[in-house]
């Protein structure tokens, strides 16, 4: 199984962060965290409440502050960048709990996303939303807020589709689903790695869920990077479930 090194750099061509360390008012919430994520690959962040993952993304996306670490993406250093420089760079979030602007419809919460593209692109961008997601073409005049909890994370992919971005980071995709829901919203994840070759951050609380549909994933544990390798490498480990449990730390 693989140790917790990062491995090869994808500097060039992907998402790669050294040595990223968070704080919370003097209390770390990710420690010396290394990890890769190529175009068209989906990589896992899972681990317990609290280990750290959604603090993880929150500071790929500069919406947390690293006291220390850099970030890469495509090549760029884009360590400190405020988030709304997000899109730009080729990076949307699909926050947990979906967040999406309950009082405005489907379509415009799309036109939302794609405010950092031009505008000519739109058309293209929604008809391949739809294409994914045809439950939004049919609701694309309803208030976002009267949606059906797992159309509502329909909307919050597609809304990030919009951006045209190289990398999406999910945030708990699944949390609150219907079984059936789950499985229409993972499959359209999927297909968003495998048709549109955009790379994925999944955070995700559902450990099987997560390792079903990862390529690769990293174990977080009290901040830090304490197991990583593939999902058939992880996939029913020991330590994984040490990990859970909080009793696995780094170094033993």
């Amino acid at each position: 199984m693989s140790d917790y090194s990062v491995g090869t750099s994808v500097s060039s061509g992907g998402i790669e962060v050294r040595d990223l360390s968070v704080m919370y008012g003097g209390i770390a919430g990710v420690r010396n965290l290394d990890l890769v994520v190529g175009k068209g690959e989906i990589v896992a962040l899972v681990g317990a409440n609290g280990a750290g993952k959604s603090t993880a993304l929150k500071a790929i996306m500069g919406m947390v502050v690293a006291v220390r670490g850099a970030i890469i993406v495509n090549g760029e250093n884009v360590t400190g960048q405020p988030a709304h420089t997000a899109a730009r760079r080729g990076v949307a979030l699909v926050p947990e709990g979906r967040r999406v602007f309950s009082r405005m419809s489907v379509r415009e919460n799309l036109d939302v996303g794609g405010v950092t593209r031009p505008r000519r692109e739109a058309p293209t961008r929604m008809n391949e939303v739809f294409a994914l997601f045809p439950r939004l073409k049919e609701r694309q005049s309803q208030l976002a807020g009267t949606l059906s909890g797992g159309e509502q994370q329909m909307l919050a992919i597609g809304r990030a589709l919009m951006a045209k971005p190289d990398f999406v980071l999910f945030d708990e995709p699944s949390l609150g689903l219907a079984p059936l829901l789950v499985e229409t919203v993972l499959e359209a994840i999927s297909r968003i790695s495998r048709d549109f070759g955009i790379g994925g951050v999944l955070v995700e609380q559902n450990v099987n869920v997560a390792l079903g549909l990862a390529k690769r994933a990293y174990v977080l544990s009290r901040g830090e990077v304490v197991l990583a390798g593939t999902s058939a490498e992880l996939r029913g480990s020991r330590q994984l479930q040490q990990a859970y449990l909080g009793t696995l730390s780094q170094g033993k």
